[in-house]
């Protein structure tokens, strides 16, 4: 091998790493956009599906949970109010009359007939968060509640460390709430955000507050990155023509 064309490996290799990541990133922006799609089609004819009655706690082993997301189910049981749980939130392009940052107000509901079922009751803003400050006189009676059954929350890189001591966490996780709070099992593989109707009289919390409108840039962000993995190939090209002209090994009048 020449030194000229000894010169192009490592820019070679460098090119392909170059693009082999572009293209990854391309690809894993088409697979979200695959699961986008999915997550705005249940999202828009779920909840308008007639409400079902929650299975019961021996049935949920087996639940789809993913099939059943945004289903509205009813469920009847006692909340215990002194385990409720303040998940941090932002609320924007809200249905009722408050937003911003705040709570979600996450009460363990104790069913019937077995099993606990975190309960995303609403919003709160910050400093009015607290029940008394909430205006509600909390009730142990027995309730019948109507909601849109949600996936479990999992952590990602970037949430910030839960402050149980303070009673403030960033996600609904049913470990780290029920661990935290003592909820007694067996507990439900996913929460239910209830519905609107069932606010306070005081307005707080806000119930009704599920986010069921999404927008998809994936494909956007998929030709963007294989768009510039074709850009570092045609530059990489583009130095391997001009290092061999330069080099004189090709171009008009070079000898095969």
């Amino acid at each position: 091998m020449s030194p000229a064309l000894r010169g192009l490996v490592l820019p070679a290799v460098f090119t392909l790493v170059v693009v082999a990541i572009l293209v990854s990133l391309g690809n894993w922006q088409m697979r979200r956009l695959v699961w986008k799609e999915a997550l705005i089609a249940s999202a828009e004819t779920r909840p308008a599906e007639p409400v079902a009655d929650l299975p019961a706690a021996d049935e949920w082993s087996g639940l789809d949970i993913a099939a059943l997301e945004f289903r509205r189910f009813r469920l009847a049981g006692r909340f215990d109010h002194g385990r409720e749980a303040w998940v941090f939130t932002s609320l924007s392009e809200q249905q009722g009359a408050e937003g911003g940052p705040g709570y979600w107000i996450v009460t363990p509901l104790v069913l019937e007939g077995g099993g606990t079922v975190w309960v995303n009751r609403g919003f709160a803003p910050q400093g009015r968060h607290q029940a008394a400050a909430r205006g509600e006189t909390l009730s142990g009676e027995p309730r019948t509640i109507i909601g849109l059954l949600r996936p479990d929350d999992t952590r990602s890189l970037f949430t910030p460390d839960d402050s149980p001591q303070t009673n403030v966490f960033y996600r609904r996780n049913i470990a780290v709430l029920s661990a935290a709070k003592g909820a007694a099992p067996p507990l439900a593989p996913f929460t239910i955000d209830l519905a609107a109707s069932f606010t306070p009289p005081g307005g707080l919390p806000q119930a009704g507050e599920t986010r069921i409108r999404f927008t998809s840039n994936h494909l956007s962000y998929a030709l963007t990155w294989y768009g510039l993995a074709l850009a570092a190939a045609g530059v990489f090209i583009a130095f391997v023509l001009k290092r061999l002209r330069s080099d004189g090994l090709t171009g008009p009048g070079v000898a095969s």
